[in-house]
């Protein structure tokens, strides 16, 4: 098990928006931003929970760390908004300002300032699909998972864009070296030399649990039908998981503001350490393996996002 997949830190990025209004500084740079540290790939990885999000019934989406609204400007061609509810939200009014901008055609956009880690606005259960991409390693993502919990209607659904670890080692430092070399530079001549905007991605990226982490704390928290795919050979990975439905007994019910759910009975959760590049894997107390719909057909994409998948036998 590597150092990122024990990780203690809560907020990866030890950041701080209270502090330090740095994404209210680079909104206007901040697409130039992800297509310099993602050479572009970020497109590619949003377009695929774009699809997720698509394939799920849901009739309330909240969209988490919307940024510049680049999630819900790649959904909104691929389902109808007709009748449904979508609220994008983001810690940075500036943000929100250019998604605003940029999502001013459609009337069923609903934007507002949230602070994950806290909504008190958004009501228990209220919520059947909740995305956040890219934006749990810049907060405590404990009491972001646990916010979502809350909000997530019984039976709601959780999809997490977000860094991950490359399965080779070699690789994944030989990775890590290359963020802590060329993204300075890169970060510095596009915010115009400020260096809190690269500083905070690069902790996050290096200090954020593995897929297989992040995983189990997502069952640890309660949820269930864990699952998690890795894309560009692992350099992020979409996490999905449900709020688990309402029984007549009272289990799954919508909690209260603040309260930690109790995590899913059965054996200790064993993620297999076999797992290749851009395959899923369901997290649940009975270690069943199986993909989830939306992460089965990988799009037709560039060779990092080739997926791997075992032989029958």
């Amino acid at each position: 098990m590597t150092d990122r997949e024990t990780s203690t830190h809560q907020n990866a990025a030890e950041f701080a928006w209270q502090d330090d209004d740095v994404f209210g500084r680079i909104a206007s740079r901040y697409d130039t931003l992800c297509d310099v540290f993602s050479l572009g790939l970020h497109r590619l990885w949003k377009r695929r929970v774009a699809r997720c999000i698509a394939r799920e019934d849901w009739n309330t989406l909240l969209d988490g760390a919307t940024g510049t609204g680049d999630i819900i400007l790649r959904l909104l061609p691929a389902t109808s908004a007709q009748g449904r509810t979508i609220i994008a939200s983001d810690i940075s009014p500036r943000m929100l300002a250019i998604a605003a901008q940029r999502l001013r055609p459609s009337t069923a956009v609903s934007l507002r300032q949230l602070d994950m880690e806290r909504m008190p606005s958004i009501a228990n259960g209220s919520v059947d699909a909740y995305s956040i991409s890219l934006g749990l390693k810049i907060c405590d993502r404990q009491l972001a998972m646990q916010e979502a919990f809350r909000v997530l209607r019984p039976g709601g659904r959780l999809i997490v864009l977000e860094a991950s670890n490359i399965r080779w080692r070699w690789l994944h430092r030989a990775y890590l070296a290359y963020m802590g070399v060329c993204m300075p530079l890169l970060g510095w001549l596009a915010t115009g030399g400020d260096a809190s905007a690269y500083r905070y991605l690069l902790q996050g990226v290096r200090d954020f649990p593995g897929a297989e982490a992040l995983a189990r704390e997502l069952a640890g928290h309660g949820y269930v039908d864990v699952s998690f795919e890795r894309l560009s050979l692992g350099i992020v990975a979409i996490h999905t998981a449900r709020k688990p439905a309402e029984r007549a007994d009272g289990v799954g019910r919508a909690g209260e503001p603040g309260e930690m759910a109790v995590a899913p009975r059965g054996r200790p959760l064993d993620v297999p350490s076999g797992l290749g590049p851009g395959r899923s894997v369901r997290i649940d107390p009975h270690d069943q393996c199986e993909p989830e719909p939306c992460l089965d057909r990988p799009p037709r994409l560039p060779h990092l996002w080739k997926a791997h998948r075992p032989h029958a036998g």
